[in-house]
């Protein structure tokens, strides 16, 4: 395994690092392991069109036809 030296960190890090390693019983470099771990190799995140063809079909089209007011196209804001 390789070894990872991080410097001129904030004191603000070290310690709620140090606080959160406590919480969790594990030392501060166990801490430091598990969220490299889990930020750099957690679940891979779904694309959009993943999410969008998991989407289910909830109506037909005519039910989300954008109905006209009769106000110009190009006048969005009145």
């Amino acid at each position: 395994m390789a070894n990872l030296v991080v410097r001129n960190l904030d004191q603000r890090i070290v310690d709620t690092l140090k606080q959160r390693a406590a919480k969790h019983g594990r030392s501060a470099e166990a801490e430091h392991r598990a969220i490299l771990e889990s930020v750099l190799l957690g679940p891979n995140k779904k694309s959009f069109a993943e999410i969008l063809r998991k989407m289910p079909n909830v109506g037909r089209d005519d039910d989300f036809k954008r109905a006209e007011d009769g106000a110009e196209k190009n006048d969005v804001f009145n």
